[in-house]
């Protein structure tokens, strides 16, 4: 017998009333399997009639051994996997790993490469969100905001094509700046759909903010409260939606976003529709943010002058010795990284999300720790479905916008 399943029965018996004469109650498998769950997790569901006594998240269905995997790669090469975590905001992960193995470097970023930072990541924010409310209110039966929220979603894909080649694992923030020059026209592109998007969150609040179906299927359901949330780690849209007004950006600031003007929605019901609020408040804040950031664009390089750790230009390459033996050096043997340890937290579109990363001064990481939303935010699953219907579980898990991809690593 497999032991996997041995210790799958053995958790499985001991969700088993005990006490004889006790009323049987049922156990149930939800998951795993994608549509309804939001990636691959399996939630042992135990029951009493329609209400759920005790639920179990089972993880580890999509694990991919990320973190080994950092350790056999050199410094830059590390930015490809971080794509494939939380694949929604994979512009925020390059962010959060490189942040950190800059400090180690101690090289200073150029104001026009920082600026650009933070128009992508908030990009991606808005595409992360907009992926979560079309498939959010798909799940509780709003299939028209579905198709609109994906509306938006192909004009920002477009955007990252643009940018980097990739529609989605767009490795486009690199150690000392981009990864390319921001292509022509990229400002124009973006300027045209930052200008229309604030009208169509319009659109999606005026179809389900007030709709009955909506507030009956979300108001009250999901709920936890702000200590229990606070003990469980979780961070993100889901501790403002509890009465946190905290918000890394503003607490930590990093990549110059101590020079954007935005405010921090918050609620207080911590339930799902107020995750539901929070989200949409958010997506108009990145807008905001990236107007700011069209606007006020330093001119500059977009990448640092660090010759042993950035490529060099092109056409330095074939006028100048040193560049081309830079560049060799540095695509034969790779960066070597000072020793030493770094942490810099990241606000993703799902919460805190920053990477620990430990160098012996090598050209491969000794260690890449990854503290991932996701993960966080998962543990809340029991709090959120213990005591409540059945019929509720969706739209509290769906509440909690997990990628199972930054859970499994």
């Amino acid at each position: 017998m497999n032991p996997t399943d041995t210790a799958m029965d053995q958790r499985l018996e001991a969700l088993e009333p005990e006490a004889p004469g006790a009323p049987r109650r049922m156990v149930l498998n939800m998951g795993p399997q994608h549509p309804s769950t939001h990636g691959v997790l399996r939630v042992i569901l135990e029951l009493d009639g329609e209400i759920v006594t005790r639920a179990q998240p089972d993880i580890g269905f999509l694990h991919t051994g990320i973190e080994k995997q950092a350790e056999a790669l050199g410094w830059q090469q590390v930015v490809t996997i971080t794509d494939r975590m939380d694949y929604l905001a994979n512009l925020s992960n390059n962010l959060a790993y490189v942040l950190p193995v800059e400090k180690l470097l101690q090289i200073e970023v150029p104001p026009k490469a920082q600026w650009m930072r933070v128009l992508l990541a908030e990009l991606s924010r808005i595409n992360s969100h907009a992926v979560w409310l079309g498939t959010h209110a798909l799940d509780l039966g709003a299939m028209t905001v579905f198709f609109y929220c994906f509306r938006e979603r192909e004009e920002l894909l477009r955007l990252f094509e643009m940018f980097s080649g990739q529609r989605m694992m767009t490795s486009y923030i690199r150690i000392g700046g981009l990864a390319l020059e921001p292509p022509r026209g990229w400002d124009r592109a973006v300027r045209k759909f930052i200008r229309s998007f604030p009208e169509k969150v319009n659109e999606y609040e005026a179809l389900l903010r007030e709709n009955p179906i909506f507030l009956k299927r979300t108001q009250g359901v999901g709920y936890a409260p702000l200590e229990q949330l606070l003990d469980l780690c979780v961070t993100g849209p889901m501790i403002r939606a509890a009465g946190l007004q905290w918000d890394i950006r503003k607490a930590e600031p990093y990549s110059s976003y101590d020079q954007f003007d935005f405010e921090i929605p918050v609620r207080q019901e911590s339930d799902v529709y107020a995750r539901f609020l929070v989200r949409l408040e958010e997506m108009r804040q990145s807008a905001r943010i990236v107007e700011q950031a069209l606007d006020g664009m330093p001119e500059g390089p977009w990448k640092a002058d660090a010759p042993r750790v950035v490529l060099p230009d092109r056409e330095k390459m074939k006028t100048q010795m040193e560049a081309l033996i830079y560049h060799f050096k540095i695509v034969t043997e790779g960066v070597r990284v000072p020793a030493g340890e770094a942490y810099v937290p990241v606000e993703s579109p799902r919460g805190e999300i920053g990477f620990y990363v430990v160098s012996d001064g090598g050209t491969k990481p000794w260690r890449v720790f990854m503290r991932t939303p996701s993960f966080g935010n998962l543990q809340s699953l029991p709090a959120l479905f213990e005591g409540r219907l059945i019929a509720d579980t969706i739209a509290a898990l769906g509440s909690m916008d997990f990628v199972l991809g930054d859970v499994d690593r």
